[in-house]
């Protein structure tokens, strides 16, 4: 990597990190497994950042939702259920609303899932959406509808728990 690029790539880092990691935690439901995503994310996005130097943040949120679809797919069978859960305080109202939409947002598919976060929290068009991700128009649109009748079900109050933890 040539020197101006090198330092359009960090420029970039400094700037969107934040942000990256941000939306790779609601990805991932876990902040170490966000710090990960982000990391693959970028190291795939240096052998391309000639190309994409000039919109690299497009390319790498498409990175980040499909590397937390793939790594989902292969950690699932590693996962191991339990009835007992470990005691937690009781949170107070608005961390429990987080709390609540977070662990719903978790139990969505991961294509879902990143629809949503990608619609919903990252703002972006459906159009935008379906770019990053690589899929159509309609999948983004019947994958949101989907997510959001099943978060309806997941969390009865979810527009009350959204306008209470909404900035």
């Amino acid at each position: 990597m040539s020197d101006p690029d090198r330092h359009g790539f960090e420029e970039f880092v400094a700037a969107r990190r934040q942000a990256l990691l941000r939306t790779a935690y609601l990805l991932t439901g876990s902040h170490e497994d966000a710090e990960d995503l982000v990391q693959v994310a970028l190291v795939k996005a240096v052998p391309h950042w000639g190309r994409i130097a000039d919109r690299p943040e497009p390319y790498v949120r498409r990175i980040l939702a499909r590397e937390s679809v793939s790594r989902w797919r292969r950690r699932r069978w590693r996962e191991i259920g339990t009835d007992h859960l470990p005691d937690r305080p009781a949170p107070d109202d608005d961390v429990a609303d987080t709390v609540t939409l977070r662990d719903a947002l978790l139990r969505l598919a991961p294509g879902q899932r990143a629809v949503v976060v990608l619609r919903f929290y990252e703002d972006l068009t459906e159009r935008q959406t379906a770019e990053a991700l690589g899929i159509g128009v309609g999948t983004v649109k019947s994958q949101t509808r989907d997510a959001l009748a099943r978060l309806r079900v997941l969390v009865p109050d979810l527009e009350e728990a959204v306008a209470t933890v909404a900035p």
